[in-house]
């Protein structure tokens, strides 16, 4: 694996260069060289940094993480920002969202509950190789509405490759061929699209909750129960899309493949009996859920059920990074079967990605400088003459090009770069800021092609068993359909859940 890793890096080190010298070149150039706004002068001073953070994180020239952490050291000595003012964009409730949501995760993966989970969802389904396949995604896409998509594909993966291992026996490599790149395929994708769900599911939902706010400070938060009204309907369509689009891809022709229910059962039974951590994990993660789901008031028709934290002194002051935190607390205290040792230790909690919580600064910071500098503003005004199309237009525009761009880069990192340029261009065309940047944070996970795509993909590419023009001509129908089914989905269902008004501007989106 590691000789690996060196010969893709010495295979990207001209890109990494060259993305090095061509970031620090344009910086130099906009710094000095470039007058965006006579009048204010921070308006450049923060494009120059902006252009440097994309480069460089589009090629990758210096890991990621260490890129995100350039806004500490620019913003003060380009006077946008003070490094006082910068540093709170590094931790605050969205990150400890994520990092809470993440314990819960690895104690989930510690004892083996995901797995369990995994395989019963594709007992329930049922064998038959479109069932077998409908069953892998399905319990592949729940996984990843909680977990990281990428741990999500590690543990199905193996089990989908005892399955092939085992079809192969009975009708030889060349006979399922097709049926096990689809499989594969499959997984990837329902990884990928069952982290749209929930806000915690996958990076770019934190990153456009915590933009938004900072964008806009007077608008109404979105809550965890908010996104997971809007962000379900979406993933179970678009997976049951997906997954007919595979069928008809891959395995229209498979009916005569042998999958058998007794392979997944007699992998459940090797788990043996529910233990006692798994118990506790399990509640621990489905009280987390709930804590999440009804900590606010949620009003149906004329109806409204109470939210727990009406029950506490202040409950503005409890938001779901609180209720994330409070449960991962909770799995470090209690005990486990063995007394020397607790249902979640550090040495665990060490595999949190931490690079990824320093990208979400990073993003946050540079989103806090846009609006700092007033570089939304000029964006703004740039963007004004796009006034003329219609907004369903501009949102498949907006979709497609997020979801192409992201087959070369960081979701993330993507997602942190446009997310304050659309806030800007929602203002100069008079739309809700939501009905663009809800379908871009949605299309930033929508990227079927590449292997470098997403994680998932690298992972089912790494298997050996799909070859790159497979995966590039699928993956490429489902990213045309994928922008369709956004934009549907935020016209259908994010008005409503959202209170998206088309045909006024709300007053918190005003200056």
């Amino acid at each position: 694996m590691d000789s690996e890793n060196t010969a893709n890096n010495q295979q990207r080190f001209p890109l990494k260069l060259f993305g090095l010298i061509l970031g620090v070149t344009l910086f130099l150039i906009i710094l000095f060289f470039t007058n965006l706004d006579p009048s204010n002068p921070a308006v450049t001073r923060t494009a120059a940094v902006a252009v440097l953070m994309a480069v460089w994180w589009i090629t990758e020239a210096i890991p990621i993480a260490v890129t995100a952490l350039i806004p500490v050291v620019l913003f003060p000595f380009l006077g946008v920002m003070s490094g006082k003012d910068v540093a709170p964009n590094y931790f605050n409730s969205v990150i400890f969202l994520f990092i809470g949501g993440f314990v819960v995760a690895l104690a989930m993966q510690r004892w083996d509950l995901h797995r369990r989970i995994a395989l019963k969802i594709i007992m329930l389904i049922g064998a038959g190789p479109s069932r077998v396949l409908l069953g892998f995604m399905a319990a592949t896409a729940f996984l990843s509405m909680w977990i990281s998509n990428t741990a999500t594909t590690m543990m199905m993966v193996p089990i989908a490759l005892a399955v092939i291992s085992k079809l192969e026996d009975q009708c030889g490599t060349e006979g399922i061929k097709k049926y096990a790149a689809g499989l594969l395929i499959g997984i990837a994708y329902a990884a990928s699209i069952g982290g749209t769900a929930t806000l915690i599911g996958t990076p770019p939902n934190i990153a456009f909750r915590h933009i938004f706010s900072i964008s806009f400070p007077n608008a109404p938060d979105i809550t965890f129960a908010q996104w997971f009204v809007f962000g379900t309907p979406f993933a179970v369509f678009f997976l049951v899309v997906a997954w007919l689009m595979l069928y008809m891809m891959y395995m229209r022709k498979a009916s005569s493949v042998p999958v058998q229910s007794t392979t997944f059962k007699e992998e459940y039974k090797r788990l043996g009996k529910m233990s006692y951590e798994e118990k506790a994990v399990l509640i621990a993660f489905v009280l987390m859920a709930l804590l999440w789901l009804f900590r606010k008031n949620i009003e149906i028709g004329s109806l409204t059920i109470p939210g727990w934290s009406n029950l506490l002194l202040v409950p503005a002051y409890i938001d779901d990074g609180t209720v994330a935190v409070f449960i991962s607390i909770i799995l470090f205290i209690i005990p486990a079967k063995n007394e020397s040792t607790r249902i979640m230790n550090w040495r665990t909690a060490r595999g949190l990605p931490w690079g990824i919580v320093l990208l979400f600064g990073g993003g946050f910071a540079l989103a806090e400088a846009f609006k700092v500098s007033k570089l939304s503003e000029w964006l703004g005004g740039q963007l004004a003459g796009l006034h003329a199309l219609p907004v369903v237009v501009i949102v498949l525009l907006v979709c497609l090009m997020i979801t192409f761009l992201t087959e070369l880069t960081s979701n993330t990192a993507t997602t942190q770069m446009i997310l304050p340029i659309l806030a800007s261009m929602a203002l100069a065309v008079e739309v809700n800021p939501m009905i663009l940047m809800i379908p871009a944070t949605l299309s930033a996970s929508c990227a079927f092609m590449l292997p470098v795509a997403t994680p998932p993909n690298a992972i089912i590419f790494g298997t050996e068993r799909i070859s790159m023009a497979s995966m590039a001509k699928t993956g490429f129908w489902l990213n045309i359909i994928g922008a369709f089914v956004v934009t549907a989905a935020v016209y259908l269902i994010g008005k409503a859940v959202f209170g998206i008004d088309l045909g006024s501007m709300p007053g918190w989106a005003t200056p």
